[in-house]
């Protein structure tokens, strides 16, 4: 049993050495531990810090490509090199390293297709508390989405099996932790959360540069996902608001119609009419996306056999 530990690094070389030091040099089970780096375009000495601290293999790309892509990039890295099990860790020290032996417990005995840790939100001090809230809200929006039981959604802290890595596919350029999460739970794989602990503060996240922004952008990613997966039901339930208000005044003109003498709310006619095409119109979006997510689940069936084999 192979265990690949993979931690993407942009500009980490006063924590990579943190990092690398707490990682687990025996697990039981586990016939091999190696460690991937990856470069996202640093313009310290990471790569040469990650040298020199024996790490096994570094791939470096050639410039900043933010997160989500060097998690593709080194899940897609150890999949090619042929690790049973994928950990996934922060280069800024966040997670403990140590924990990673609790980490890939659930997959290597095989109760869980991914595992996540879940950090204690009341032991982490620079957690503001506005910032926990969101925490758990995000959290409740995605486990809704996903159907899972996810309990920290945003934790980077992860392991993956290796089928589950295979069908792993990251669109967003952003953050890869809320849209795989969706993507597992559509995808029928079984998710366990590990309960983990956290180390200091060594540096101020790059991920987040405002709460507002990482609101807006969160949101965006998870409505994304969801309408990528569930098309048909989003755009029916969707139009109904437009079918709705046309109807109702469809059933009030009809009603004026026929009870005065002299007519009158032809505007409302007008105006259903507007809502009642908006409302189709939408409907008939929802089964051209199910058409095209039909299409999808065929082209992640297909890559996910291209990498089995």
């Amino acid at each position: 049993m192979r265990l690949i530990i993979q931690i993407p690094c942009f500009n980490e070389e006063k924590t990579l050495p943190a990092v690398i030091k707490d990682l687990p040099k025996k697990i039981e089970g586990i016939s091999a531990i190696e460690t991937l780096v990856i470069d996202d375009g640093s313009t310290d000495k990471t790569v040469a810090v990650a040298r020199s601290l024996g790490v096994n293999h570094i791939v470096s790309l050639t410039k900043h490509r933010g997160l989500a892509y060097a998690f593709k990039t080194g899940i897609d890295k150890a999949i090619e090199l042929g690790a049973d099990i994928i950990v996934n860790t922060d280069g800024d020290n966040q997670y403990n390293g140590e924990d990673i032996t609790l980490l890939v417990e659930p997959v290597y005995k095989a109760k869980a297709d991914i595992a996540i840790g879940c950090r204690d939100m009341s032991q982490i001090r620079h957690f503001s508390f506005i910032k926990r809230w969101l925490q758990a809200l995000g959290s409740r929006v995605v486990r809704r989405f996903s159907r899972t039981d996810v309990v920290d959604a945003t934790s980077g802290f992860r392991a993956y099996s290796r089928d589950a890595a295979m069908r792993m596919n990251i669109f967003s350029d952003y953050t890869y932790t809320l849209e795989s999460i969706i993507q597992a739970g559509k995808n029928n794989l079984h998710i366990e959360s590990v309960r983990i602990r956290t180390n200091p503060k060594l540096r101020e996240s790059r991920l987040i540069g405002s709460t507002g922004g990482y609101i807006v952008r969160s949101t965006a990613t998870i409505i994304r996902i969801y309408l990528m997966y569930e098309p048909l039901k989003s755009f029916f339930t969707i139009s109904l608001i437009p079918i709705i208000l046309g109807s109702a005044l469809v059933v009030r003109f009809m009603m004026d119609h026929f009870t005065r003498t002299t007519g009158g709310h032809v505007q409302s006619l007008i105006l259903a009419a507007v809502c009642l095409i908006v409302g189709f119109g939408i409907m008939m979006l929802g089964f051209l996306g199910d058409i095209i997510s039909a299409n999808r689940k065929l082209n992640e069936d297909i890559l996910y056999r291209s990498k089995k084999r």
